[in-house]
């Protein structure tokens, strides 16, 4: 984890930010009022059950919404103090891919099978970078190289087909990477990958945002791994973030009980006798005109009168603990 001037400026700054869909049962708050703060070099982690409203957060980051059936409805997400949201598709252009860019989370999908991998490559160098073919070509060997990939300058003219799964996911790292982001969000990047090429890959993206010093943003719904890799860590909850933190703070002394429920759910070697891995009882909200009410109140074993009517205060407990619970309200008298 990496260490951060306190004298620096937020690269990112995301403002009560709210996207919506229109359904035909009503408005879904997929992201409703989401506020945090990306600095140079950190690592931001982003974390919750499907459903919560991670990868909305991470599409919007980049005005990558559909339109329709979505709608940003409110909110900033300024990068080095000017807003994304507000861009023209002139800026957006030149912003994704290049100052910002993205793993998206399925590489299957993610990749055009009928163009070569140096294609792919090629195309988003040769657009931010100015090179010329042959000198693209080598950017994009290089980048396959620093993944890991054997053989590169081989296999980088092979097609999608020709890989495994866990080498595409590093294929579309070396994309993300290869015109040296200032940020890099990465959205469940080790899905549908065994445990083993999972390790290996979380090691790459550590490794080389740390080598080209990109903050990253890593959205996750396996608390082990912001653990390790994260210097702050948001845990989200029907579209708003219920709790935020360090990763010592919100391991060694969760709040709400949502952040409190996810660690008891992950497996643990030092837990002696434990017969029965912890379940969260019951399921997440549908988020279709959602009561002004705590969204967790029907899975909480804390649940009072007042979170089935009103939705709690975000408490302020340091300059960067947050939660937004009835019980933490309640000890500051609020």
């Amino acid at each position: 984890m990496n260490e951060t001037p306190a004298n620096q400026n937020p690269l990112l700054e995301v403002k009560d930010l709210k996207t919506h869909f229109r359904t035909e049962e009503g408005i879904v708050k997929a992201v409703d009022g989401v506020s945090f703060t990306l600095m140079p070099g950190q690592t931001l982690g982003i974390v919750g059950e499907s459903g919560s409203g991670k990868s909305v957060t991470s599409l919007s980051l980049l005005k990558l919404i559909p339109s329709p059936p979505g709608i940003l409805a409110g909110g900033e997400v300024l990068y080095r103090g000017k807003d994304v949201l507000k861009m023209s598709d002139k800026e957006l252009r030149n912003l994704r891919g290049n100052k910002i860019s993205m793993i998206f989370q399925d590489p299957m999908t993610s990749l055009n099978p009928f163009l070569k991998i140096s294609t792919q490559l090629m195309e988003t160098i040769m657009l931010h970078q100015g090179l010329d073919k042959k000198a693209a070509h080598a950017r994009a060997t290089e980048m396959l190289k620093l993944v890991g990939i054997p053989d590169a300058e081989r296999r980088v003219d092979h097609y999608p087909h020709q890989f495994s799964g866990g080498m595409r996911q590093r294929v579309m790292i070396a994309m993300a990477l290869s015109c040296n982001p200032e940020v890099l969000i990465a959205d469940e990047p080790t899905t549908a990958l065994d445990v083993t090429i999972q390790a290996q890959i979380l090691e790459i993206i550590q490794e080389l945002s740390k080598r080209l010093g990109t903050a990253t943003i890593l959205i996750t719904h396996d608390l082990g791994v912001v653990a390790g890799m994260c210097d702050q860590i948001c845990v989200m909850y029907a579209g708003k973030i219920v709790e935020r933190g360090s990763a010592d703070e919100l391991f060694g002394d969760p709040r709400h009980p949502y952040t409190k429920g996810l660690i008891k759910s992950v497996p643990r070697l030092d837990r002696k006798n434990q017969t029965r891995l912890y379940s969260i009882p019951g399921q997440p909200p549908h988020v279709v005109n959602l009561p002004d009410a705590c969204p967790f109140h029907p899975r909480c074993e804390f649940t009072m009168a007042r979170c089935r009517k009103q939705y709690p205060p975000t408490v302020r407990l340091s300059d960067n603990r947050e939660v937004a619970c009835w019980l933490e309200a309640e000890k500051e008298g609020l």
